[in-house]
């Protein structure tokens, strides 16, 4: 197939990180969503560096473990090609069994090393706190990914799902160059409080989850679209995944599949799309395992949308039109 060309874009300002305009989310290829496959997440990244998507998203607790590792070794001969993003905070056992969230500067500085060792790289580029741990201050976090930056393993800091108060306490203790917090035409809280805060400071926004979980795929409906059992999205963890609330979610997606259709793009596309056109100071990281599906999100890059597109789609997804919180447990969200 033919594809665009991604480009770049810069994530922060007072301490920036040139990426791929649309970055990769590897989670999936380990766990959640549906069953693993080690060989399909490795030919995505292959497939993904020869399009230009460079910017790659993972973190210790996928698997737990193996997501780094699969990270790495996909890109072990093309280091020098990649963005490498990783995450600590969510602490797992070897047997998958949840910790809890951790910032305590020990942990922080032990989950880096043990993340450099799974990669096997020497550096990341890009280092999240994956959840705010409400028990330590964020400046005692930050205060211990700042000494990584010292000693140079890892280049730029990052925070995940953090409050706009703790935003700025961070920030003051570190620049951080992004924000990663979920993003898309079926999740826009953050426009209220967080948008302007990153907007003030210079800080990047990296959606996750852009594609709404996949239902703004299109590809899913009432009764099929995830794996089974094995797909997390079908758990009551996430409300819009289920019965009346994922009816009605639906009835959304085919108002954005009609206007995908005059667009002559996927609904994914046209959702990418939308995401992409918030900002350059936007890159959204959508997931899959798949090689096809990473070449029509790439094909995302070149639908334009001009301003009566985007009315449209503002009418056709009003911002408070879905069905059901994002997660069935709001407390590990800082807010």
């Amino acid at each position: 197939m033919t594809t665009p060309d991604i480009g770049q874009r810069t994530l922060g300002t007072a301490s920036p990180l040139a990426v791929s305009t649309l970055g990769l989310g590897c989670m999936g290829m380990s766990e959640f969503y549906g069953t693993p496959d080690e060989q399909g997440g490795t030919d995505t990244i292959h497939r993904a560096l020869d399009l230009g998507v460079t910017f790659l998203d993972t973190a210790d607790m996928y698997g737990p473990f193996t997501n780094e590792q699969l990270v790495g070794r996909a890109i072990k001969d093309r280091r020098d090609e990649v963005q490498l993003a990783t995450k600590f905070g969510n602490e797992r056992l070897p047997d998958g069994t949840r910790v809890g969230v951790n910032g305590s500067p020990g942990y922080v500085r032990s989950a880096c090393d043990a993340s450099l060792q799974r990669l096997g790289v020497d550096h990341i580029d890009l280092y999240y706190q994956h959840r705010v741990d409400k028990s330590v201050p964020i400046e005692e976090t930050v205060g211990a990914m700042k000494e990584l930056v010292e000693v140079g393993k890892v280049r730029h800091l990052g925070l995940s799902e953090a409050s706009a108060a703790n935003i700025r306490k961070a920030h003051s203790v570190h620049p951080i160059t992004a924000l990663q917090t979920e993003y898309s035409l079926f999740t826009r809280d953050l426009e209220d409080e967080i948008l302007p805060v990153l907007r003030e400071l210079g800080i990047g926004l990296v959606p996750y989850s852009p594609l709404g979980r996949g239902l703004l795929t299109g590809a899913i409906s009432s009764d099929s679209g995830a794996d089974g059992e094995r797909d997390f999205r079908r758990s009551q963890y996430f409300p819009r995944f289920q019965g009346e609330a994922l009816d009605a979610n639906l009835v959304l997606v085919d108002k954005v599949r009609e206007i995908a259709a005059a667009k002559d793009c996927t609904p994914g596309q046209l959702a990418l799309a939308w995401v992409l056109a918030q900002g350059e100071d936007v890159v959204p990281i959508p997931g899959t395992k798949r090689v096809k599906y990473l070449e029509e999100n790439v094909g995302a890059v070149a639908v334009r949308l001009d301003a009566d597109d985007l009315a449209a789609l503002e009418q056709a997804v009003p911002r408070d039109a879905v069905a059901g919180d994002r997660y069935g447990d709001m407390s590990h969200i800082d807010a």
